[in-house]
Formats: structure tokens, sequence, C-alpha cells
């Protein structure tokens, strides 16, 4: 089942960001989010009912012990076949088919992918911290029944902690974005994703189902904001002609860390045992599920650290000055993040010698090694020269204020994103 998963859950996330406009794309986003896990909890109610009718009629029809299983089972396989007839129904309109990739090889698609992963920081940093959630995530999933039953749970136990780090998956990505609008999303992806990790630990370290219940709901919710705030910036970051292609590594590579992970785990688990630890008079007995689980928050934490630190875009802000903020609505907008290069503007009217300046700085700068780009505003561009000869040139007779404001504002923001912007990254000197 998982490895047919391995190609329907990259095609479907593929597909989808092609279809939707840019700014919608938190919002589908979470709705598919939703409409994948929202329906756990649902689904975990369910099991547990049936957990619970299948064991008290067992015995009168002479039932197996896994007949509940069994049964939930069949019901997948049902579900299955609804969604693929349903799937099966939907039109695609062709118009958004790019015939150049029709005759692209999968594995070429995915090469494509995995080369734009590599050549930005922003996106490294968020790949590296999906793949550390999946990882302490597997361990969660792979351990789960084990660990319920070392807290002296059954089928509906476990039915129930299903069930509740789902919900609270569902509130994560259904509200997160919401509460936590003030924050960027940069830096929310890190925090979470550490916070995730913490909650993560402390259940762990519990041994009251009840408790372990309420930490696992908070592990979802904050686990549910990284998701939704990572899958939406990864789609944000991505050109529309590579965005499919980046879905479908991005897809493929968590999914296969996730597999790993829950085959790994059990056995990581197995092979650590049992330990029993004493505080004076208080004695503590944790099995290997509980170890792995700590082992799992503990990534997820140094990974969220690190995550934050490589996609932070405000540089010499703290954390928590943010959060202070935030909780008081003073938090500004959102900011790009801190660039190599260094931007020098030359301000003045006509003939107040703004070119002479500039020249003699950009000299100044090669001389100290520095790469320079000497531009200005309108005409810095091809487009820029276009526009500047309306601007300036009598033969265009009168333009209102509003035209003449539209024309520079235009001008500036293909400087900025064909040359200005392009050139601090690399380190120059505009």
């Amino acid at each position: 089942i998982e490895c047919v998963t391995l190609f329907w859950s990259p095609a479907k996330d593929a597909t989808m960001p092609n279809l939707i406009p840019k700014n919608k794309l938190e919002s589908a986003n979470q709705m598919t989010l939703l409409a994948s896990y929202g329906s756990a909890p649902f689904a975990a109610i369910t099991f547990t009912l049936l957990t619970l009718f299948i064991t008290g009629i067992s015995a009168a029809f002479n039932l197996g012990s896994n007949s509940a299983v069994d049964l939930a089972l069949f019901i997948n396989a049902l579900s299955f076949l609804f969604s693929a007839w349903t799937i099966g129904q939907m039109d695609i309109p062709k118009e958004h088919l790019n015939k150049g990739d029709l005759s692209t090889s999968i594995f070429a698609s995915l090469l494509d992918g995995g080369k734009f992963l590599s050549s930005s920081k922003v996106i490294r940093g968020l790949i590296f911290g999906l793949l550390g959630a999946f990882i302490a995530a597997g361990a969660v999933i792979g351990l789960a029944r084990t660990f319920v039953g070392d807290l002296a749970g059954g089928d509906a136990a476990y039915g129930i902690l299903f069930g509740a780090v789902f919900t609270g998956l569902a509130i994560g990505i259904a509200l997160g974005p919401k509460i936590f609008s003030q924050f960027s999303r940069r830096r929310l992806f890190g925090a979470a994703l550490c916070v995730a990790g913490f909650l993560l630990v402390v259940l762990s370290l519990l041994q009251n189902l009840v408790l372990a219940l309420l930490v696992v709901v908070l592990l979802g919710m904050f686990s549910g904001v990284s998701w939704v705030t990572g899958f939406t910036m990864l789609g944000m970051e991505v050109s529309d002609e590579l965005r499919g292609r980046v879905f479908a590594f991005a897809q493929s590579l968590v999914r296969i860390s996730l597999v790993g992970v829950l085959a790994i785990s059990p056995l990581i688990a197995a092979a650590i045992g049992e330990h029993d630890f004493k505080f004076g008079e208080v004695e503590l007995t944790y099995n290997g599920a509980a170890f792995t689980m700590l082992g799992g928050g503990i990534i997820a934490m140094i990974v969220g650290a690190a995550s934050y630190q490589q996609m932070k875009d405000r540089p010499g802000v703290s954390f928590w000055s943010d959060v202070l903020n935030a909780l008081r609505g003073e938090l500004g907008g959102i900011t790009q993040p801190k660039v190599e290069g260094l931007f020098v503007s030359f301000e003045g009217g006509e003939g107040s010698g703004k070119s002479t300046q500039a020249k003699l700085l950009k000299e100044w700068f090669e001389n100290e090694g520095k790469s320079v780009i000497l531009s200005r505003e309108p005409g810095g561009t091809e487009l820029g020269k276009g526009l500047r000869k309306i601007l300036l040139d009598n033969a265009t007779g009168e333009i209102s204020p509003r035209s003449e404001a539209l024309l520079y504002a235009a001008d500036r923001a293909h400087h900025v994103y064909s040359l200005i912007r392009p050139a601090l990254e690399r380190g120059d000197v505009v």
C-alpha cells in the first residue's frame, strides 16, 4: 500500500499547485491537509467503537481477536475504491498542462526538482525541516501501539490516542496560520517544529495515559502548523514551471524517509529494551519505545533549530521579542531574508552629481576587490529603457500623475526582480 502511495501522493501534490493561483496556495494546502487528516479523528472514533463492539460479541460468535482490525481494513478498502471512482470523474483542464513536460520522464522531472532544491538556501532549510519532522513522526507512528501498551492501554486506548494526535493536527492546520498570522512563515516553521519536538520529549517521559492524550493533542497542533507552513512556503518559493517537480521530489523524499523510519524504529526500540530508574522512593520503568520517541523528539528539536537559523528573516531580532510584539499586535510585516550584498542609492535632482559620485564609488569598491553593478531608475533594464523614453520624452505629451506613478512603479518592480535582487543574493554591490 505504501509503495503505491509513493506514486499517488507526489502526483496529487504536484498537480494541485499547478491548478491554483499562488495567492490561494495556503488556503488550498489547508483544505487538502484537513481533508487528508481531519477525517482521521472520525476514523479513530469508528475504530474505537468497532473494537468495543467486536470485543463484546466475540465470545458469542467465536470471532478472532483481530476481527475489529479486519473489519476496519474492509471499510478502508471500500473508501479507497470510492476515492478512486471520484477522482476518475474529475476533468482536469488541459490548458494547465505544460506540453514540454509530456515527453519528460519521471526520473528526469524528479532530478530537475532535486537540482532546484540544492540551489536555494530557503528550500534546503524547508526540506531539511520537513525530513526531520517526518523522521520524528515515523518514530511515533511506528511505536504508538507499543507505547500505549506500556501505559496499560489496549486497542481502544490506541484508537483514542490516534484520534487525539490527528485532532490536534487538524486544529493546527485549520487555525495555526490565523493564530500565528503575525509571524513570518520562515520563523514560524522552525519554531513550531522545535515546540513539537519538545512535546514529543515530554510525551516519551510520561507514565500516565490521560496526560499523554493531552500532550498528544498539543503535539499534533504544532506539527500541523509546521506542516501547512512548510508546504505553503515550498509552493510559494518555487516558480510555476518547476513547482510540480519540486513538490513531487519533496513528497517522494519525505515518504521514503517515513517508510524507512517506520521499519527501523521498532528494531531500535527492541534493541534498547526495558530499563528501570530509581529516584529516591520512586521507581520508573521505560521501554524501548519511550527511548526511541525521546530520540525522535530531540532530533526534531535540533532540526527545527537548524531550519530556524537557516531561514531566519529578521537577523538581530530575537524570537521572544517577536512573540511579545505579536501578543501586543505590534509585530511588523514579513521581511526578506538577509543577503550578503550591499545596496547603495544616490538620490538628487538633475545635475546634482549623482552619476559622478556613483562612478567614483564604483571604482573604489572595485579596487577593494568587490563585484559592482551600476544601474539607474528609470532605465536600468531593457524594459526600463523603454519606460524611460515614454516618461522623459517630450513627444509623449502630458501624462496623468497616476499613470506616471504606475509607470515608475513598473520600472522599479522589474528592476528589483531582474537585476537588483539577484545581484544582492550573489553578494555583489549594487
